[in-house]
């Protein structure tokens, strides 16, 4: 009887161990820094800047809008969305490594009534009001690169850019600067195209859903174009999140780059001293160090 007391004890012990949680390293890893950042860290985005769009197959793709960068391709996007110029159009290009785009086809349809036609080419701005948050790592396409109201940023000193790294969200256009609307958008899903910077105007970027869009059959005709219409990944519908019911819009968060905790991240990005890692890098270049978002409960 005491020996089984004593072996009936143990296997407790040893179940309860089993059960408790792991201790945090003491070195943390990027994502682990992000999980366990304070509520202070974090900024809510205004539903105005949220696009939702909902696949035929119920899946979503969130898109986080940048109007201090675009505010006219902005505007035109939120038009188009109210319109419902999307609801019932598709995807129609999955390029390998380079972009997803989306659109109402055929082209040529005549655009909504307040629709800015013309738009000028908003690929840069001046620098004056962006309180840049410098990246000390040097960059080859551009002469300073950070973050500026959440967003990665390029400068020359004068003029500033959102740069094309993974999950940003661009105007498709023809050739003339001004022929891109907004009705068109596509999606980094690869290596980032910086060569697109100040070529093309970035609107935002993809906060929730880029493994959905990444994981779509690519395209086969020309430039990663679909064949035709049959192979089109339909659109259910995109909305404004204000739009939207609050239960059922997403509350979008990112991560403020004066924060601790954005410091912290940025170190451990450049720097990888968790566990697995031998040798630190000791150095990160912008589109590998992206602003931390989230979808807030």
């Amino acid at each position: 009887m005491r020996l089984h007391t004593v072996l009936t004890s143990l296997a407790a012990t040893l179940l309860l161990g089993a059960a408790a949680p792991l201790p945090m390293p003491a070195i943390l890893s990027p994502q682990q820094i992000v999980d366990t950042a304070p509520p202070g860290a974090w900024q809510p985005v205004s539903p105005e800047d949220v696009l939702v769009m909902e696949l035929a197959t119920g899946q979503r793709i969130v898109i986080q809008l940048a109007p201090d960068f675009a505010p006219v391709h902005v505007a035109n996007i939120r038009a188009l969305a109210r319109a419902h110029w999307w609801d019932g159009a598709g995807i129609v290009r999955v390029q390998d490594n380079y972009v997803v785009q989306w659109a109402r086809m055929p082209e040529g349809q005549a655009l909504p009534k307040g629709i800015d036609q013309h738009p000028p080419a908003e690929y840069d701005r001046p620098s004056a009001g962006l309180a840049l948050r410098p990246l000390f790592y040097p960059d080859p396409y551009a002469r300073q690169v950070g973050y500026a109201n959440g967003w990665p940023v390029g400068s020359d000193g004068t003029r500033s850019w959102l740069t094309h790294c993974y999950g940003m969200v661009g105007v498709g256009r023809d050739m003339p600067p001004d022929t891109g609307t907004g009705e068109e958008l596509y999606a980094v899903n690869g290596q980032a195209p910086r060569q697109l910077d100040r070529n093309i105007a970035l609107v935002g970027r993809v906060v929730d859903g880029m493994p959905v869009l990444g994981a779509l059959p690519r395209g086969t005709a020309a430039l990663g174009f679909y064949a035709g219409p049959k192979q089109w990944v339909p659109i259910r519908t995109v909305q404004v999140a204000a739009d939207m019911t609050p239960a059922s819009r997403p509350n979008v968060e990112t991560m403020q780059a004066t924060s601790p905790a954005f410091a912290k991240y940025l170190d451990a990005r450049a720097n990888r001293r968790d566990p697995f890692f031998i040798r630190p890098a000791s150095g990160v270049d912008l589109c590998n160090a992206p602003v931390p978002t989230r979808l807030a409960p």
